[in-house]
């Protein structure tokens, strides 16, 4: 009766265990499938246009070996924010050009052939002698006239302001430059963590397949059982589950990169590139904030902005002052060409506002706060550089104890798992120990891979935060 009692409480035991394994297995799957949904609705609602390109052409056979330096290149040329930005440097270049143009003489010249022919009542001519209609007559005219703006304190202020905002296009030209290679970076980073994630998942399958094939031999045998064939079966199909997650995530970390570097359409690819830890000696924080004060391009043209506000508040108030300007034409006329006398007019007046219905004081109040929006602008990127840099240490200081410690527990997971296999081939213990050893590996694993990936994202982060990724991506990631 006893050993009866025991069976059946075994028995039940065994099926609460494999219920709670199932149950577990798919808790971990909805979880996985929740994250992945999450993950790609936060994508869908940032997009910017930094993550899109343009693509470079047709797809070729052939399989392109792309290094990290093909990868930014390649979006340095493609991308849609490059494109975006560079496109409205040009814009500000032209709205330059024309703020010139106010300043610059305007000249043209024409020629034309006249027929005419009107009623003298029109202007009120009733003499008997004069013909109630004159004409038809012809004449030719051949002229040249020339306006000239000679002083105008608001047209030189405007170009002054038109040529400060075409520097600060440049320069957030240059900024955006810095920020696809972060982003060409951090996709190439993922494709590659995605990568050995892959790696990991397979020698995970490679154990969970060898604990399973096992356990049914020992179960066979007589000398296992069948709890330990069920809870090895289920963490099997785990591990084949996190394998399929995983390679679906390597697939779309390559498109989000070929989508940001403008490869084309479905052409195939691999990474030349693997970018192993390298450690990185930084220089202070006080030197790092010095540096980036005077390299990060966005906080120039932020100050450039401040410059062009304030020479448009000037051109607002050179409303008030006198216009000084000359007009005059010169050519020919005649009733033919050939018996054309010279005809011309010259005008030059000054032009003096005395009451404007209050449009200056309106433009000088939309200046004014157009000014000190652009000011503080500028203080709040200031902030904004102080917490990047701050921030990138900080991330960087982490990352690096994080690796440290990542490497030392996947080495004793390694360890576990032996010890804990060696037992379980000697009867010592059940399949429970080995299948927490194989979760353990695997949680450790993923956190060594995370630290990896994190690593090389702080110090790429620091490469931004100093203004310096365009320039020094190579180095900070130790990159061929």
């Amino acid at each position: 009766m006893p050993t009866t009692v025991v069976k059946q409480g075994r028995a039940m035991l065994e099926a609460g265990a494999t219920q709670l394994s199932v149950r577990l297995a798919l808790w971990w799957a909805l979880l996985s499938l929740i994250v992945t949904f999450c993950a790609q609705a936060q994508t869908i609602q940032t997009f910017s246009p930094s993550l899109g390109s343009v693509p470079s052409g047709p797809a070729t056979n052939a399989v392109v070996h792309l290094t990290l330096r093909d990868a930014v290149n390649m979006a340095l040329r493609y991308n849609l924010g490059e494109i975006e930005s560079r496109e409205n440097a040009r814009i500000a270049r032209g709205q330059r050009l024309r703020a010139l143009s106010s300043l610059l003489p305007q000249v043209s010249a024409g020629a034309s052939e006249n027929v005419e022919q009107f009623s003298a009542t029109t202007l009120g001519i009733k003499i008997p002698l004069i013909p109630s209609v004159i004409g038809p007559f012809s004449y030719s005219t051949a002229q040249a006239s020339l306006t000239q703006t000679v002083f105008s304190f608001e047209s030189i202020q405007r170009f002054r302001a038109a040529r400060t905002a075409e520097q600060a296009a440049q320069l957030t030209y240059q900024d955006a430059l810095d920020v696809i290679t972060l982003i060409v970076g951090n996709a190439y980073l993922q494709v590659i963590e995605t990568n050995s994630r892959i790696a990991a998942a397979e020698a995970q399958l490679r154990n969970a397949q060898a604990l399973y094939d096992q356990a049914v031999d020992e179960f066979q045998a007589g000398t296992s059982p069948k709890i330990d064939v069920t809870r090895a079966g289920v963490q099997l199909h785990t591990e084949q589950y996190n394998l399929s997650i995983a390679r679906n995530n390597f697939a779309i970390a390559k498109l989000n990169l070929g989508r940001a570097i403008g490869l084309p359409l479905g052409q195939a690819f691999d990474l030349a590139d693997q970018l192993p830890y390298a450690d990185l000696n930084p220089q202070t924080v006080d030197e790092a904030l010095n540096a980036a004060y005077k390299s990060r391009s966005d906080f120039r043209a932020a100050l450039s902005s401040v410059k062009s506000a304030q020479q448009q508040l000037s051109a607002v108030r050179g409303e008030r002052y006198p216009v000084l300007a000359v007009t005059g034409d010169y050519g020919v006329q005649g009733s033919r060409f050939d018996r054309s006398h010279s005809a011309f007019t010259l005008q030059a007046g000054v032009n003096v506002p005395i009451f404007t219905g209050g449009r200056i004081k309106g433009d000088l109040t939309q200046a004014e706060a157009a000014l000190r929006q652009r000011k503080a602008e500028a203080e709040n990127l200031r902030g904004q550089i102080d917490y990047d840099v701050r921030t990138a240490f900080l991330n960087l200081q982490a990352a690096t104890e994080q690796v440290g410690v990542a490497r030392q527990n996947v080495d004793l997971a390694n360890e576990n798992l032996a010890r804990s296999q060696e037992r379980f081939a000697a009867g010592v213990t059940d399949s429970v120990e080995v299948v927490q050893a194989q979760q353990s590996l695997a949680s450790a694993n993923d956190q060594y891979i995370s630290s990896l990936y994190g690593h090389n994202v702080a110090k790429l982060q620091l490469a931004r935060a100093l203004g310096v990724a365009r320039a020094n991506y190579t180095l900070y990631l130790a990159a061929p």
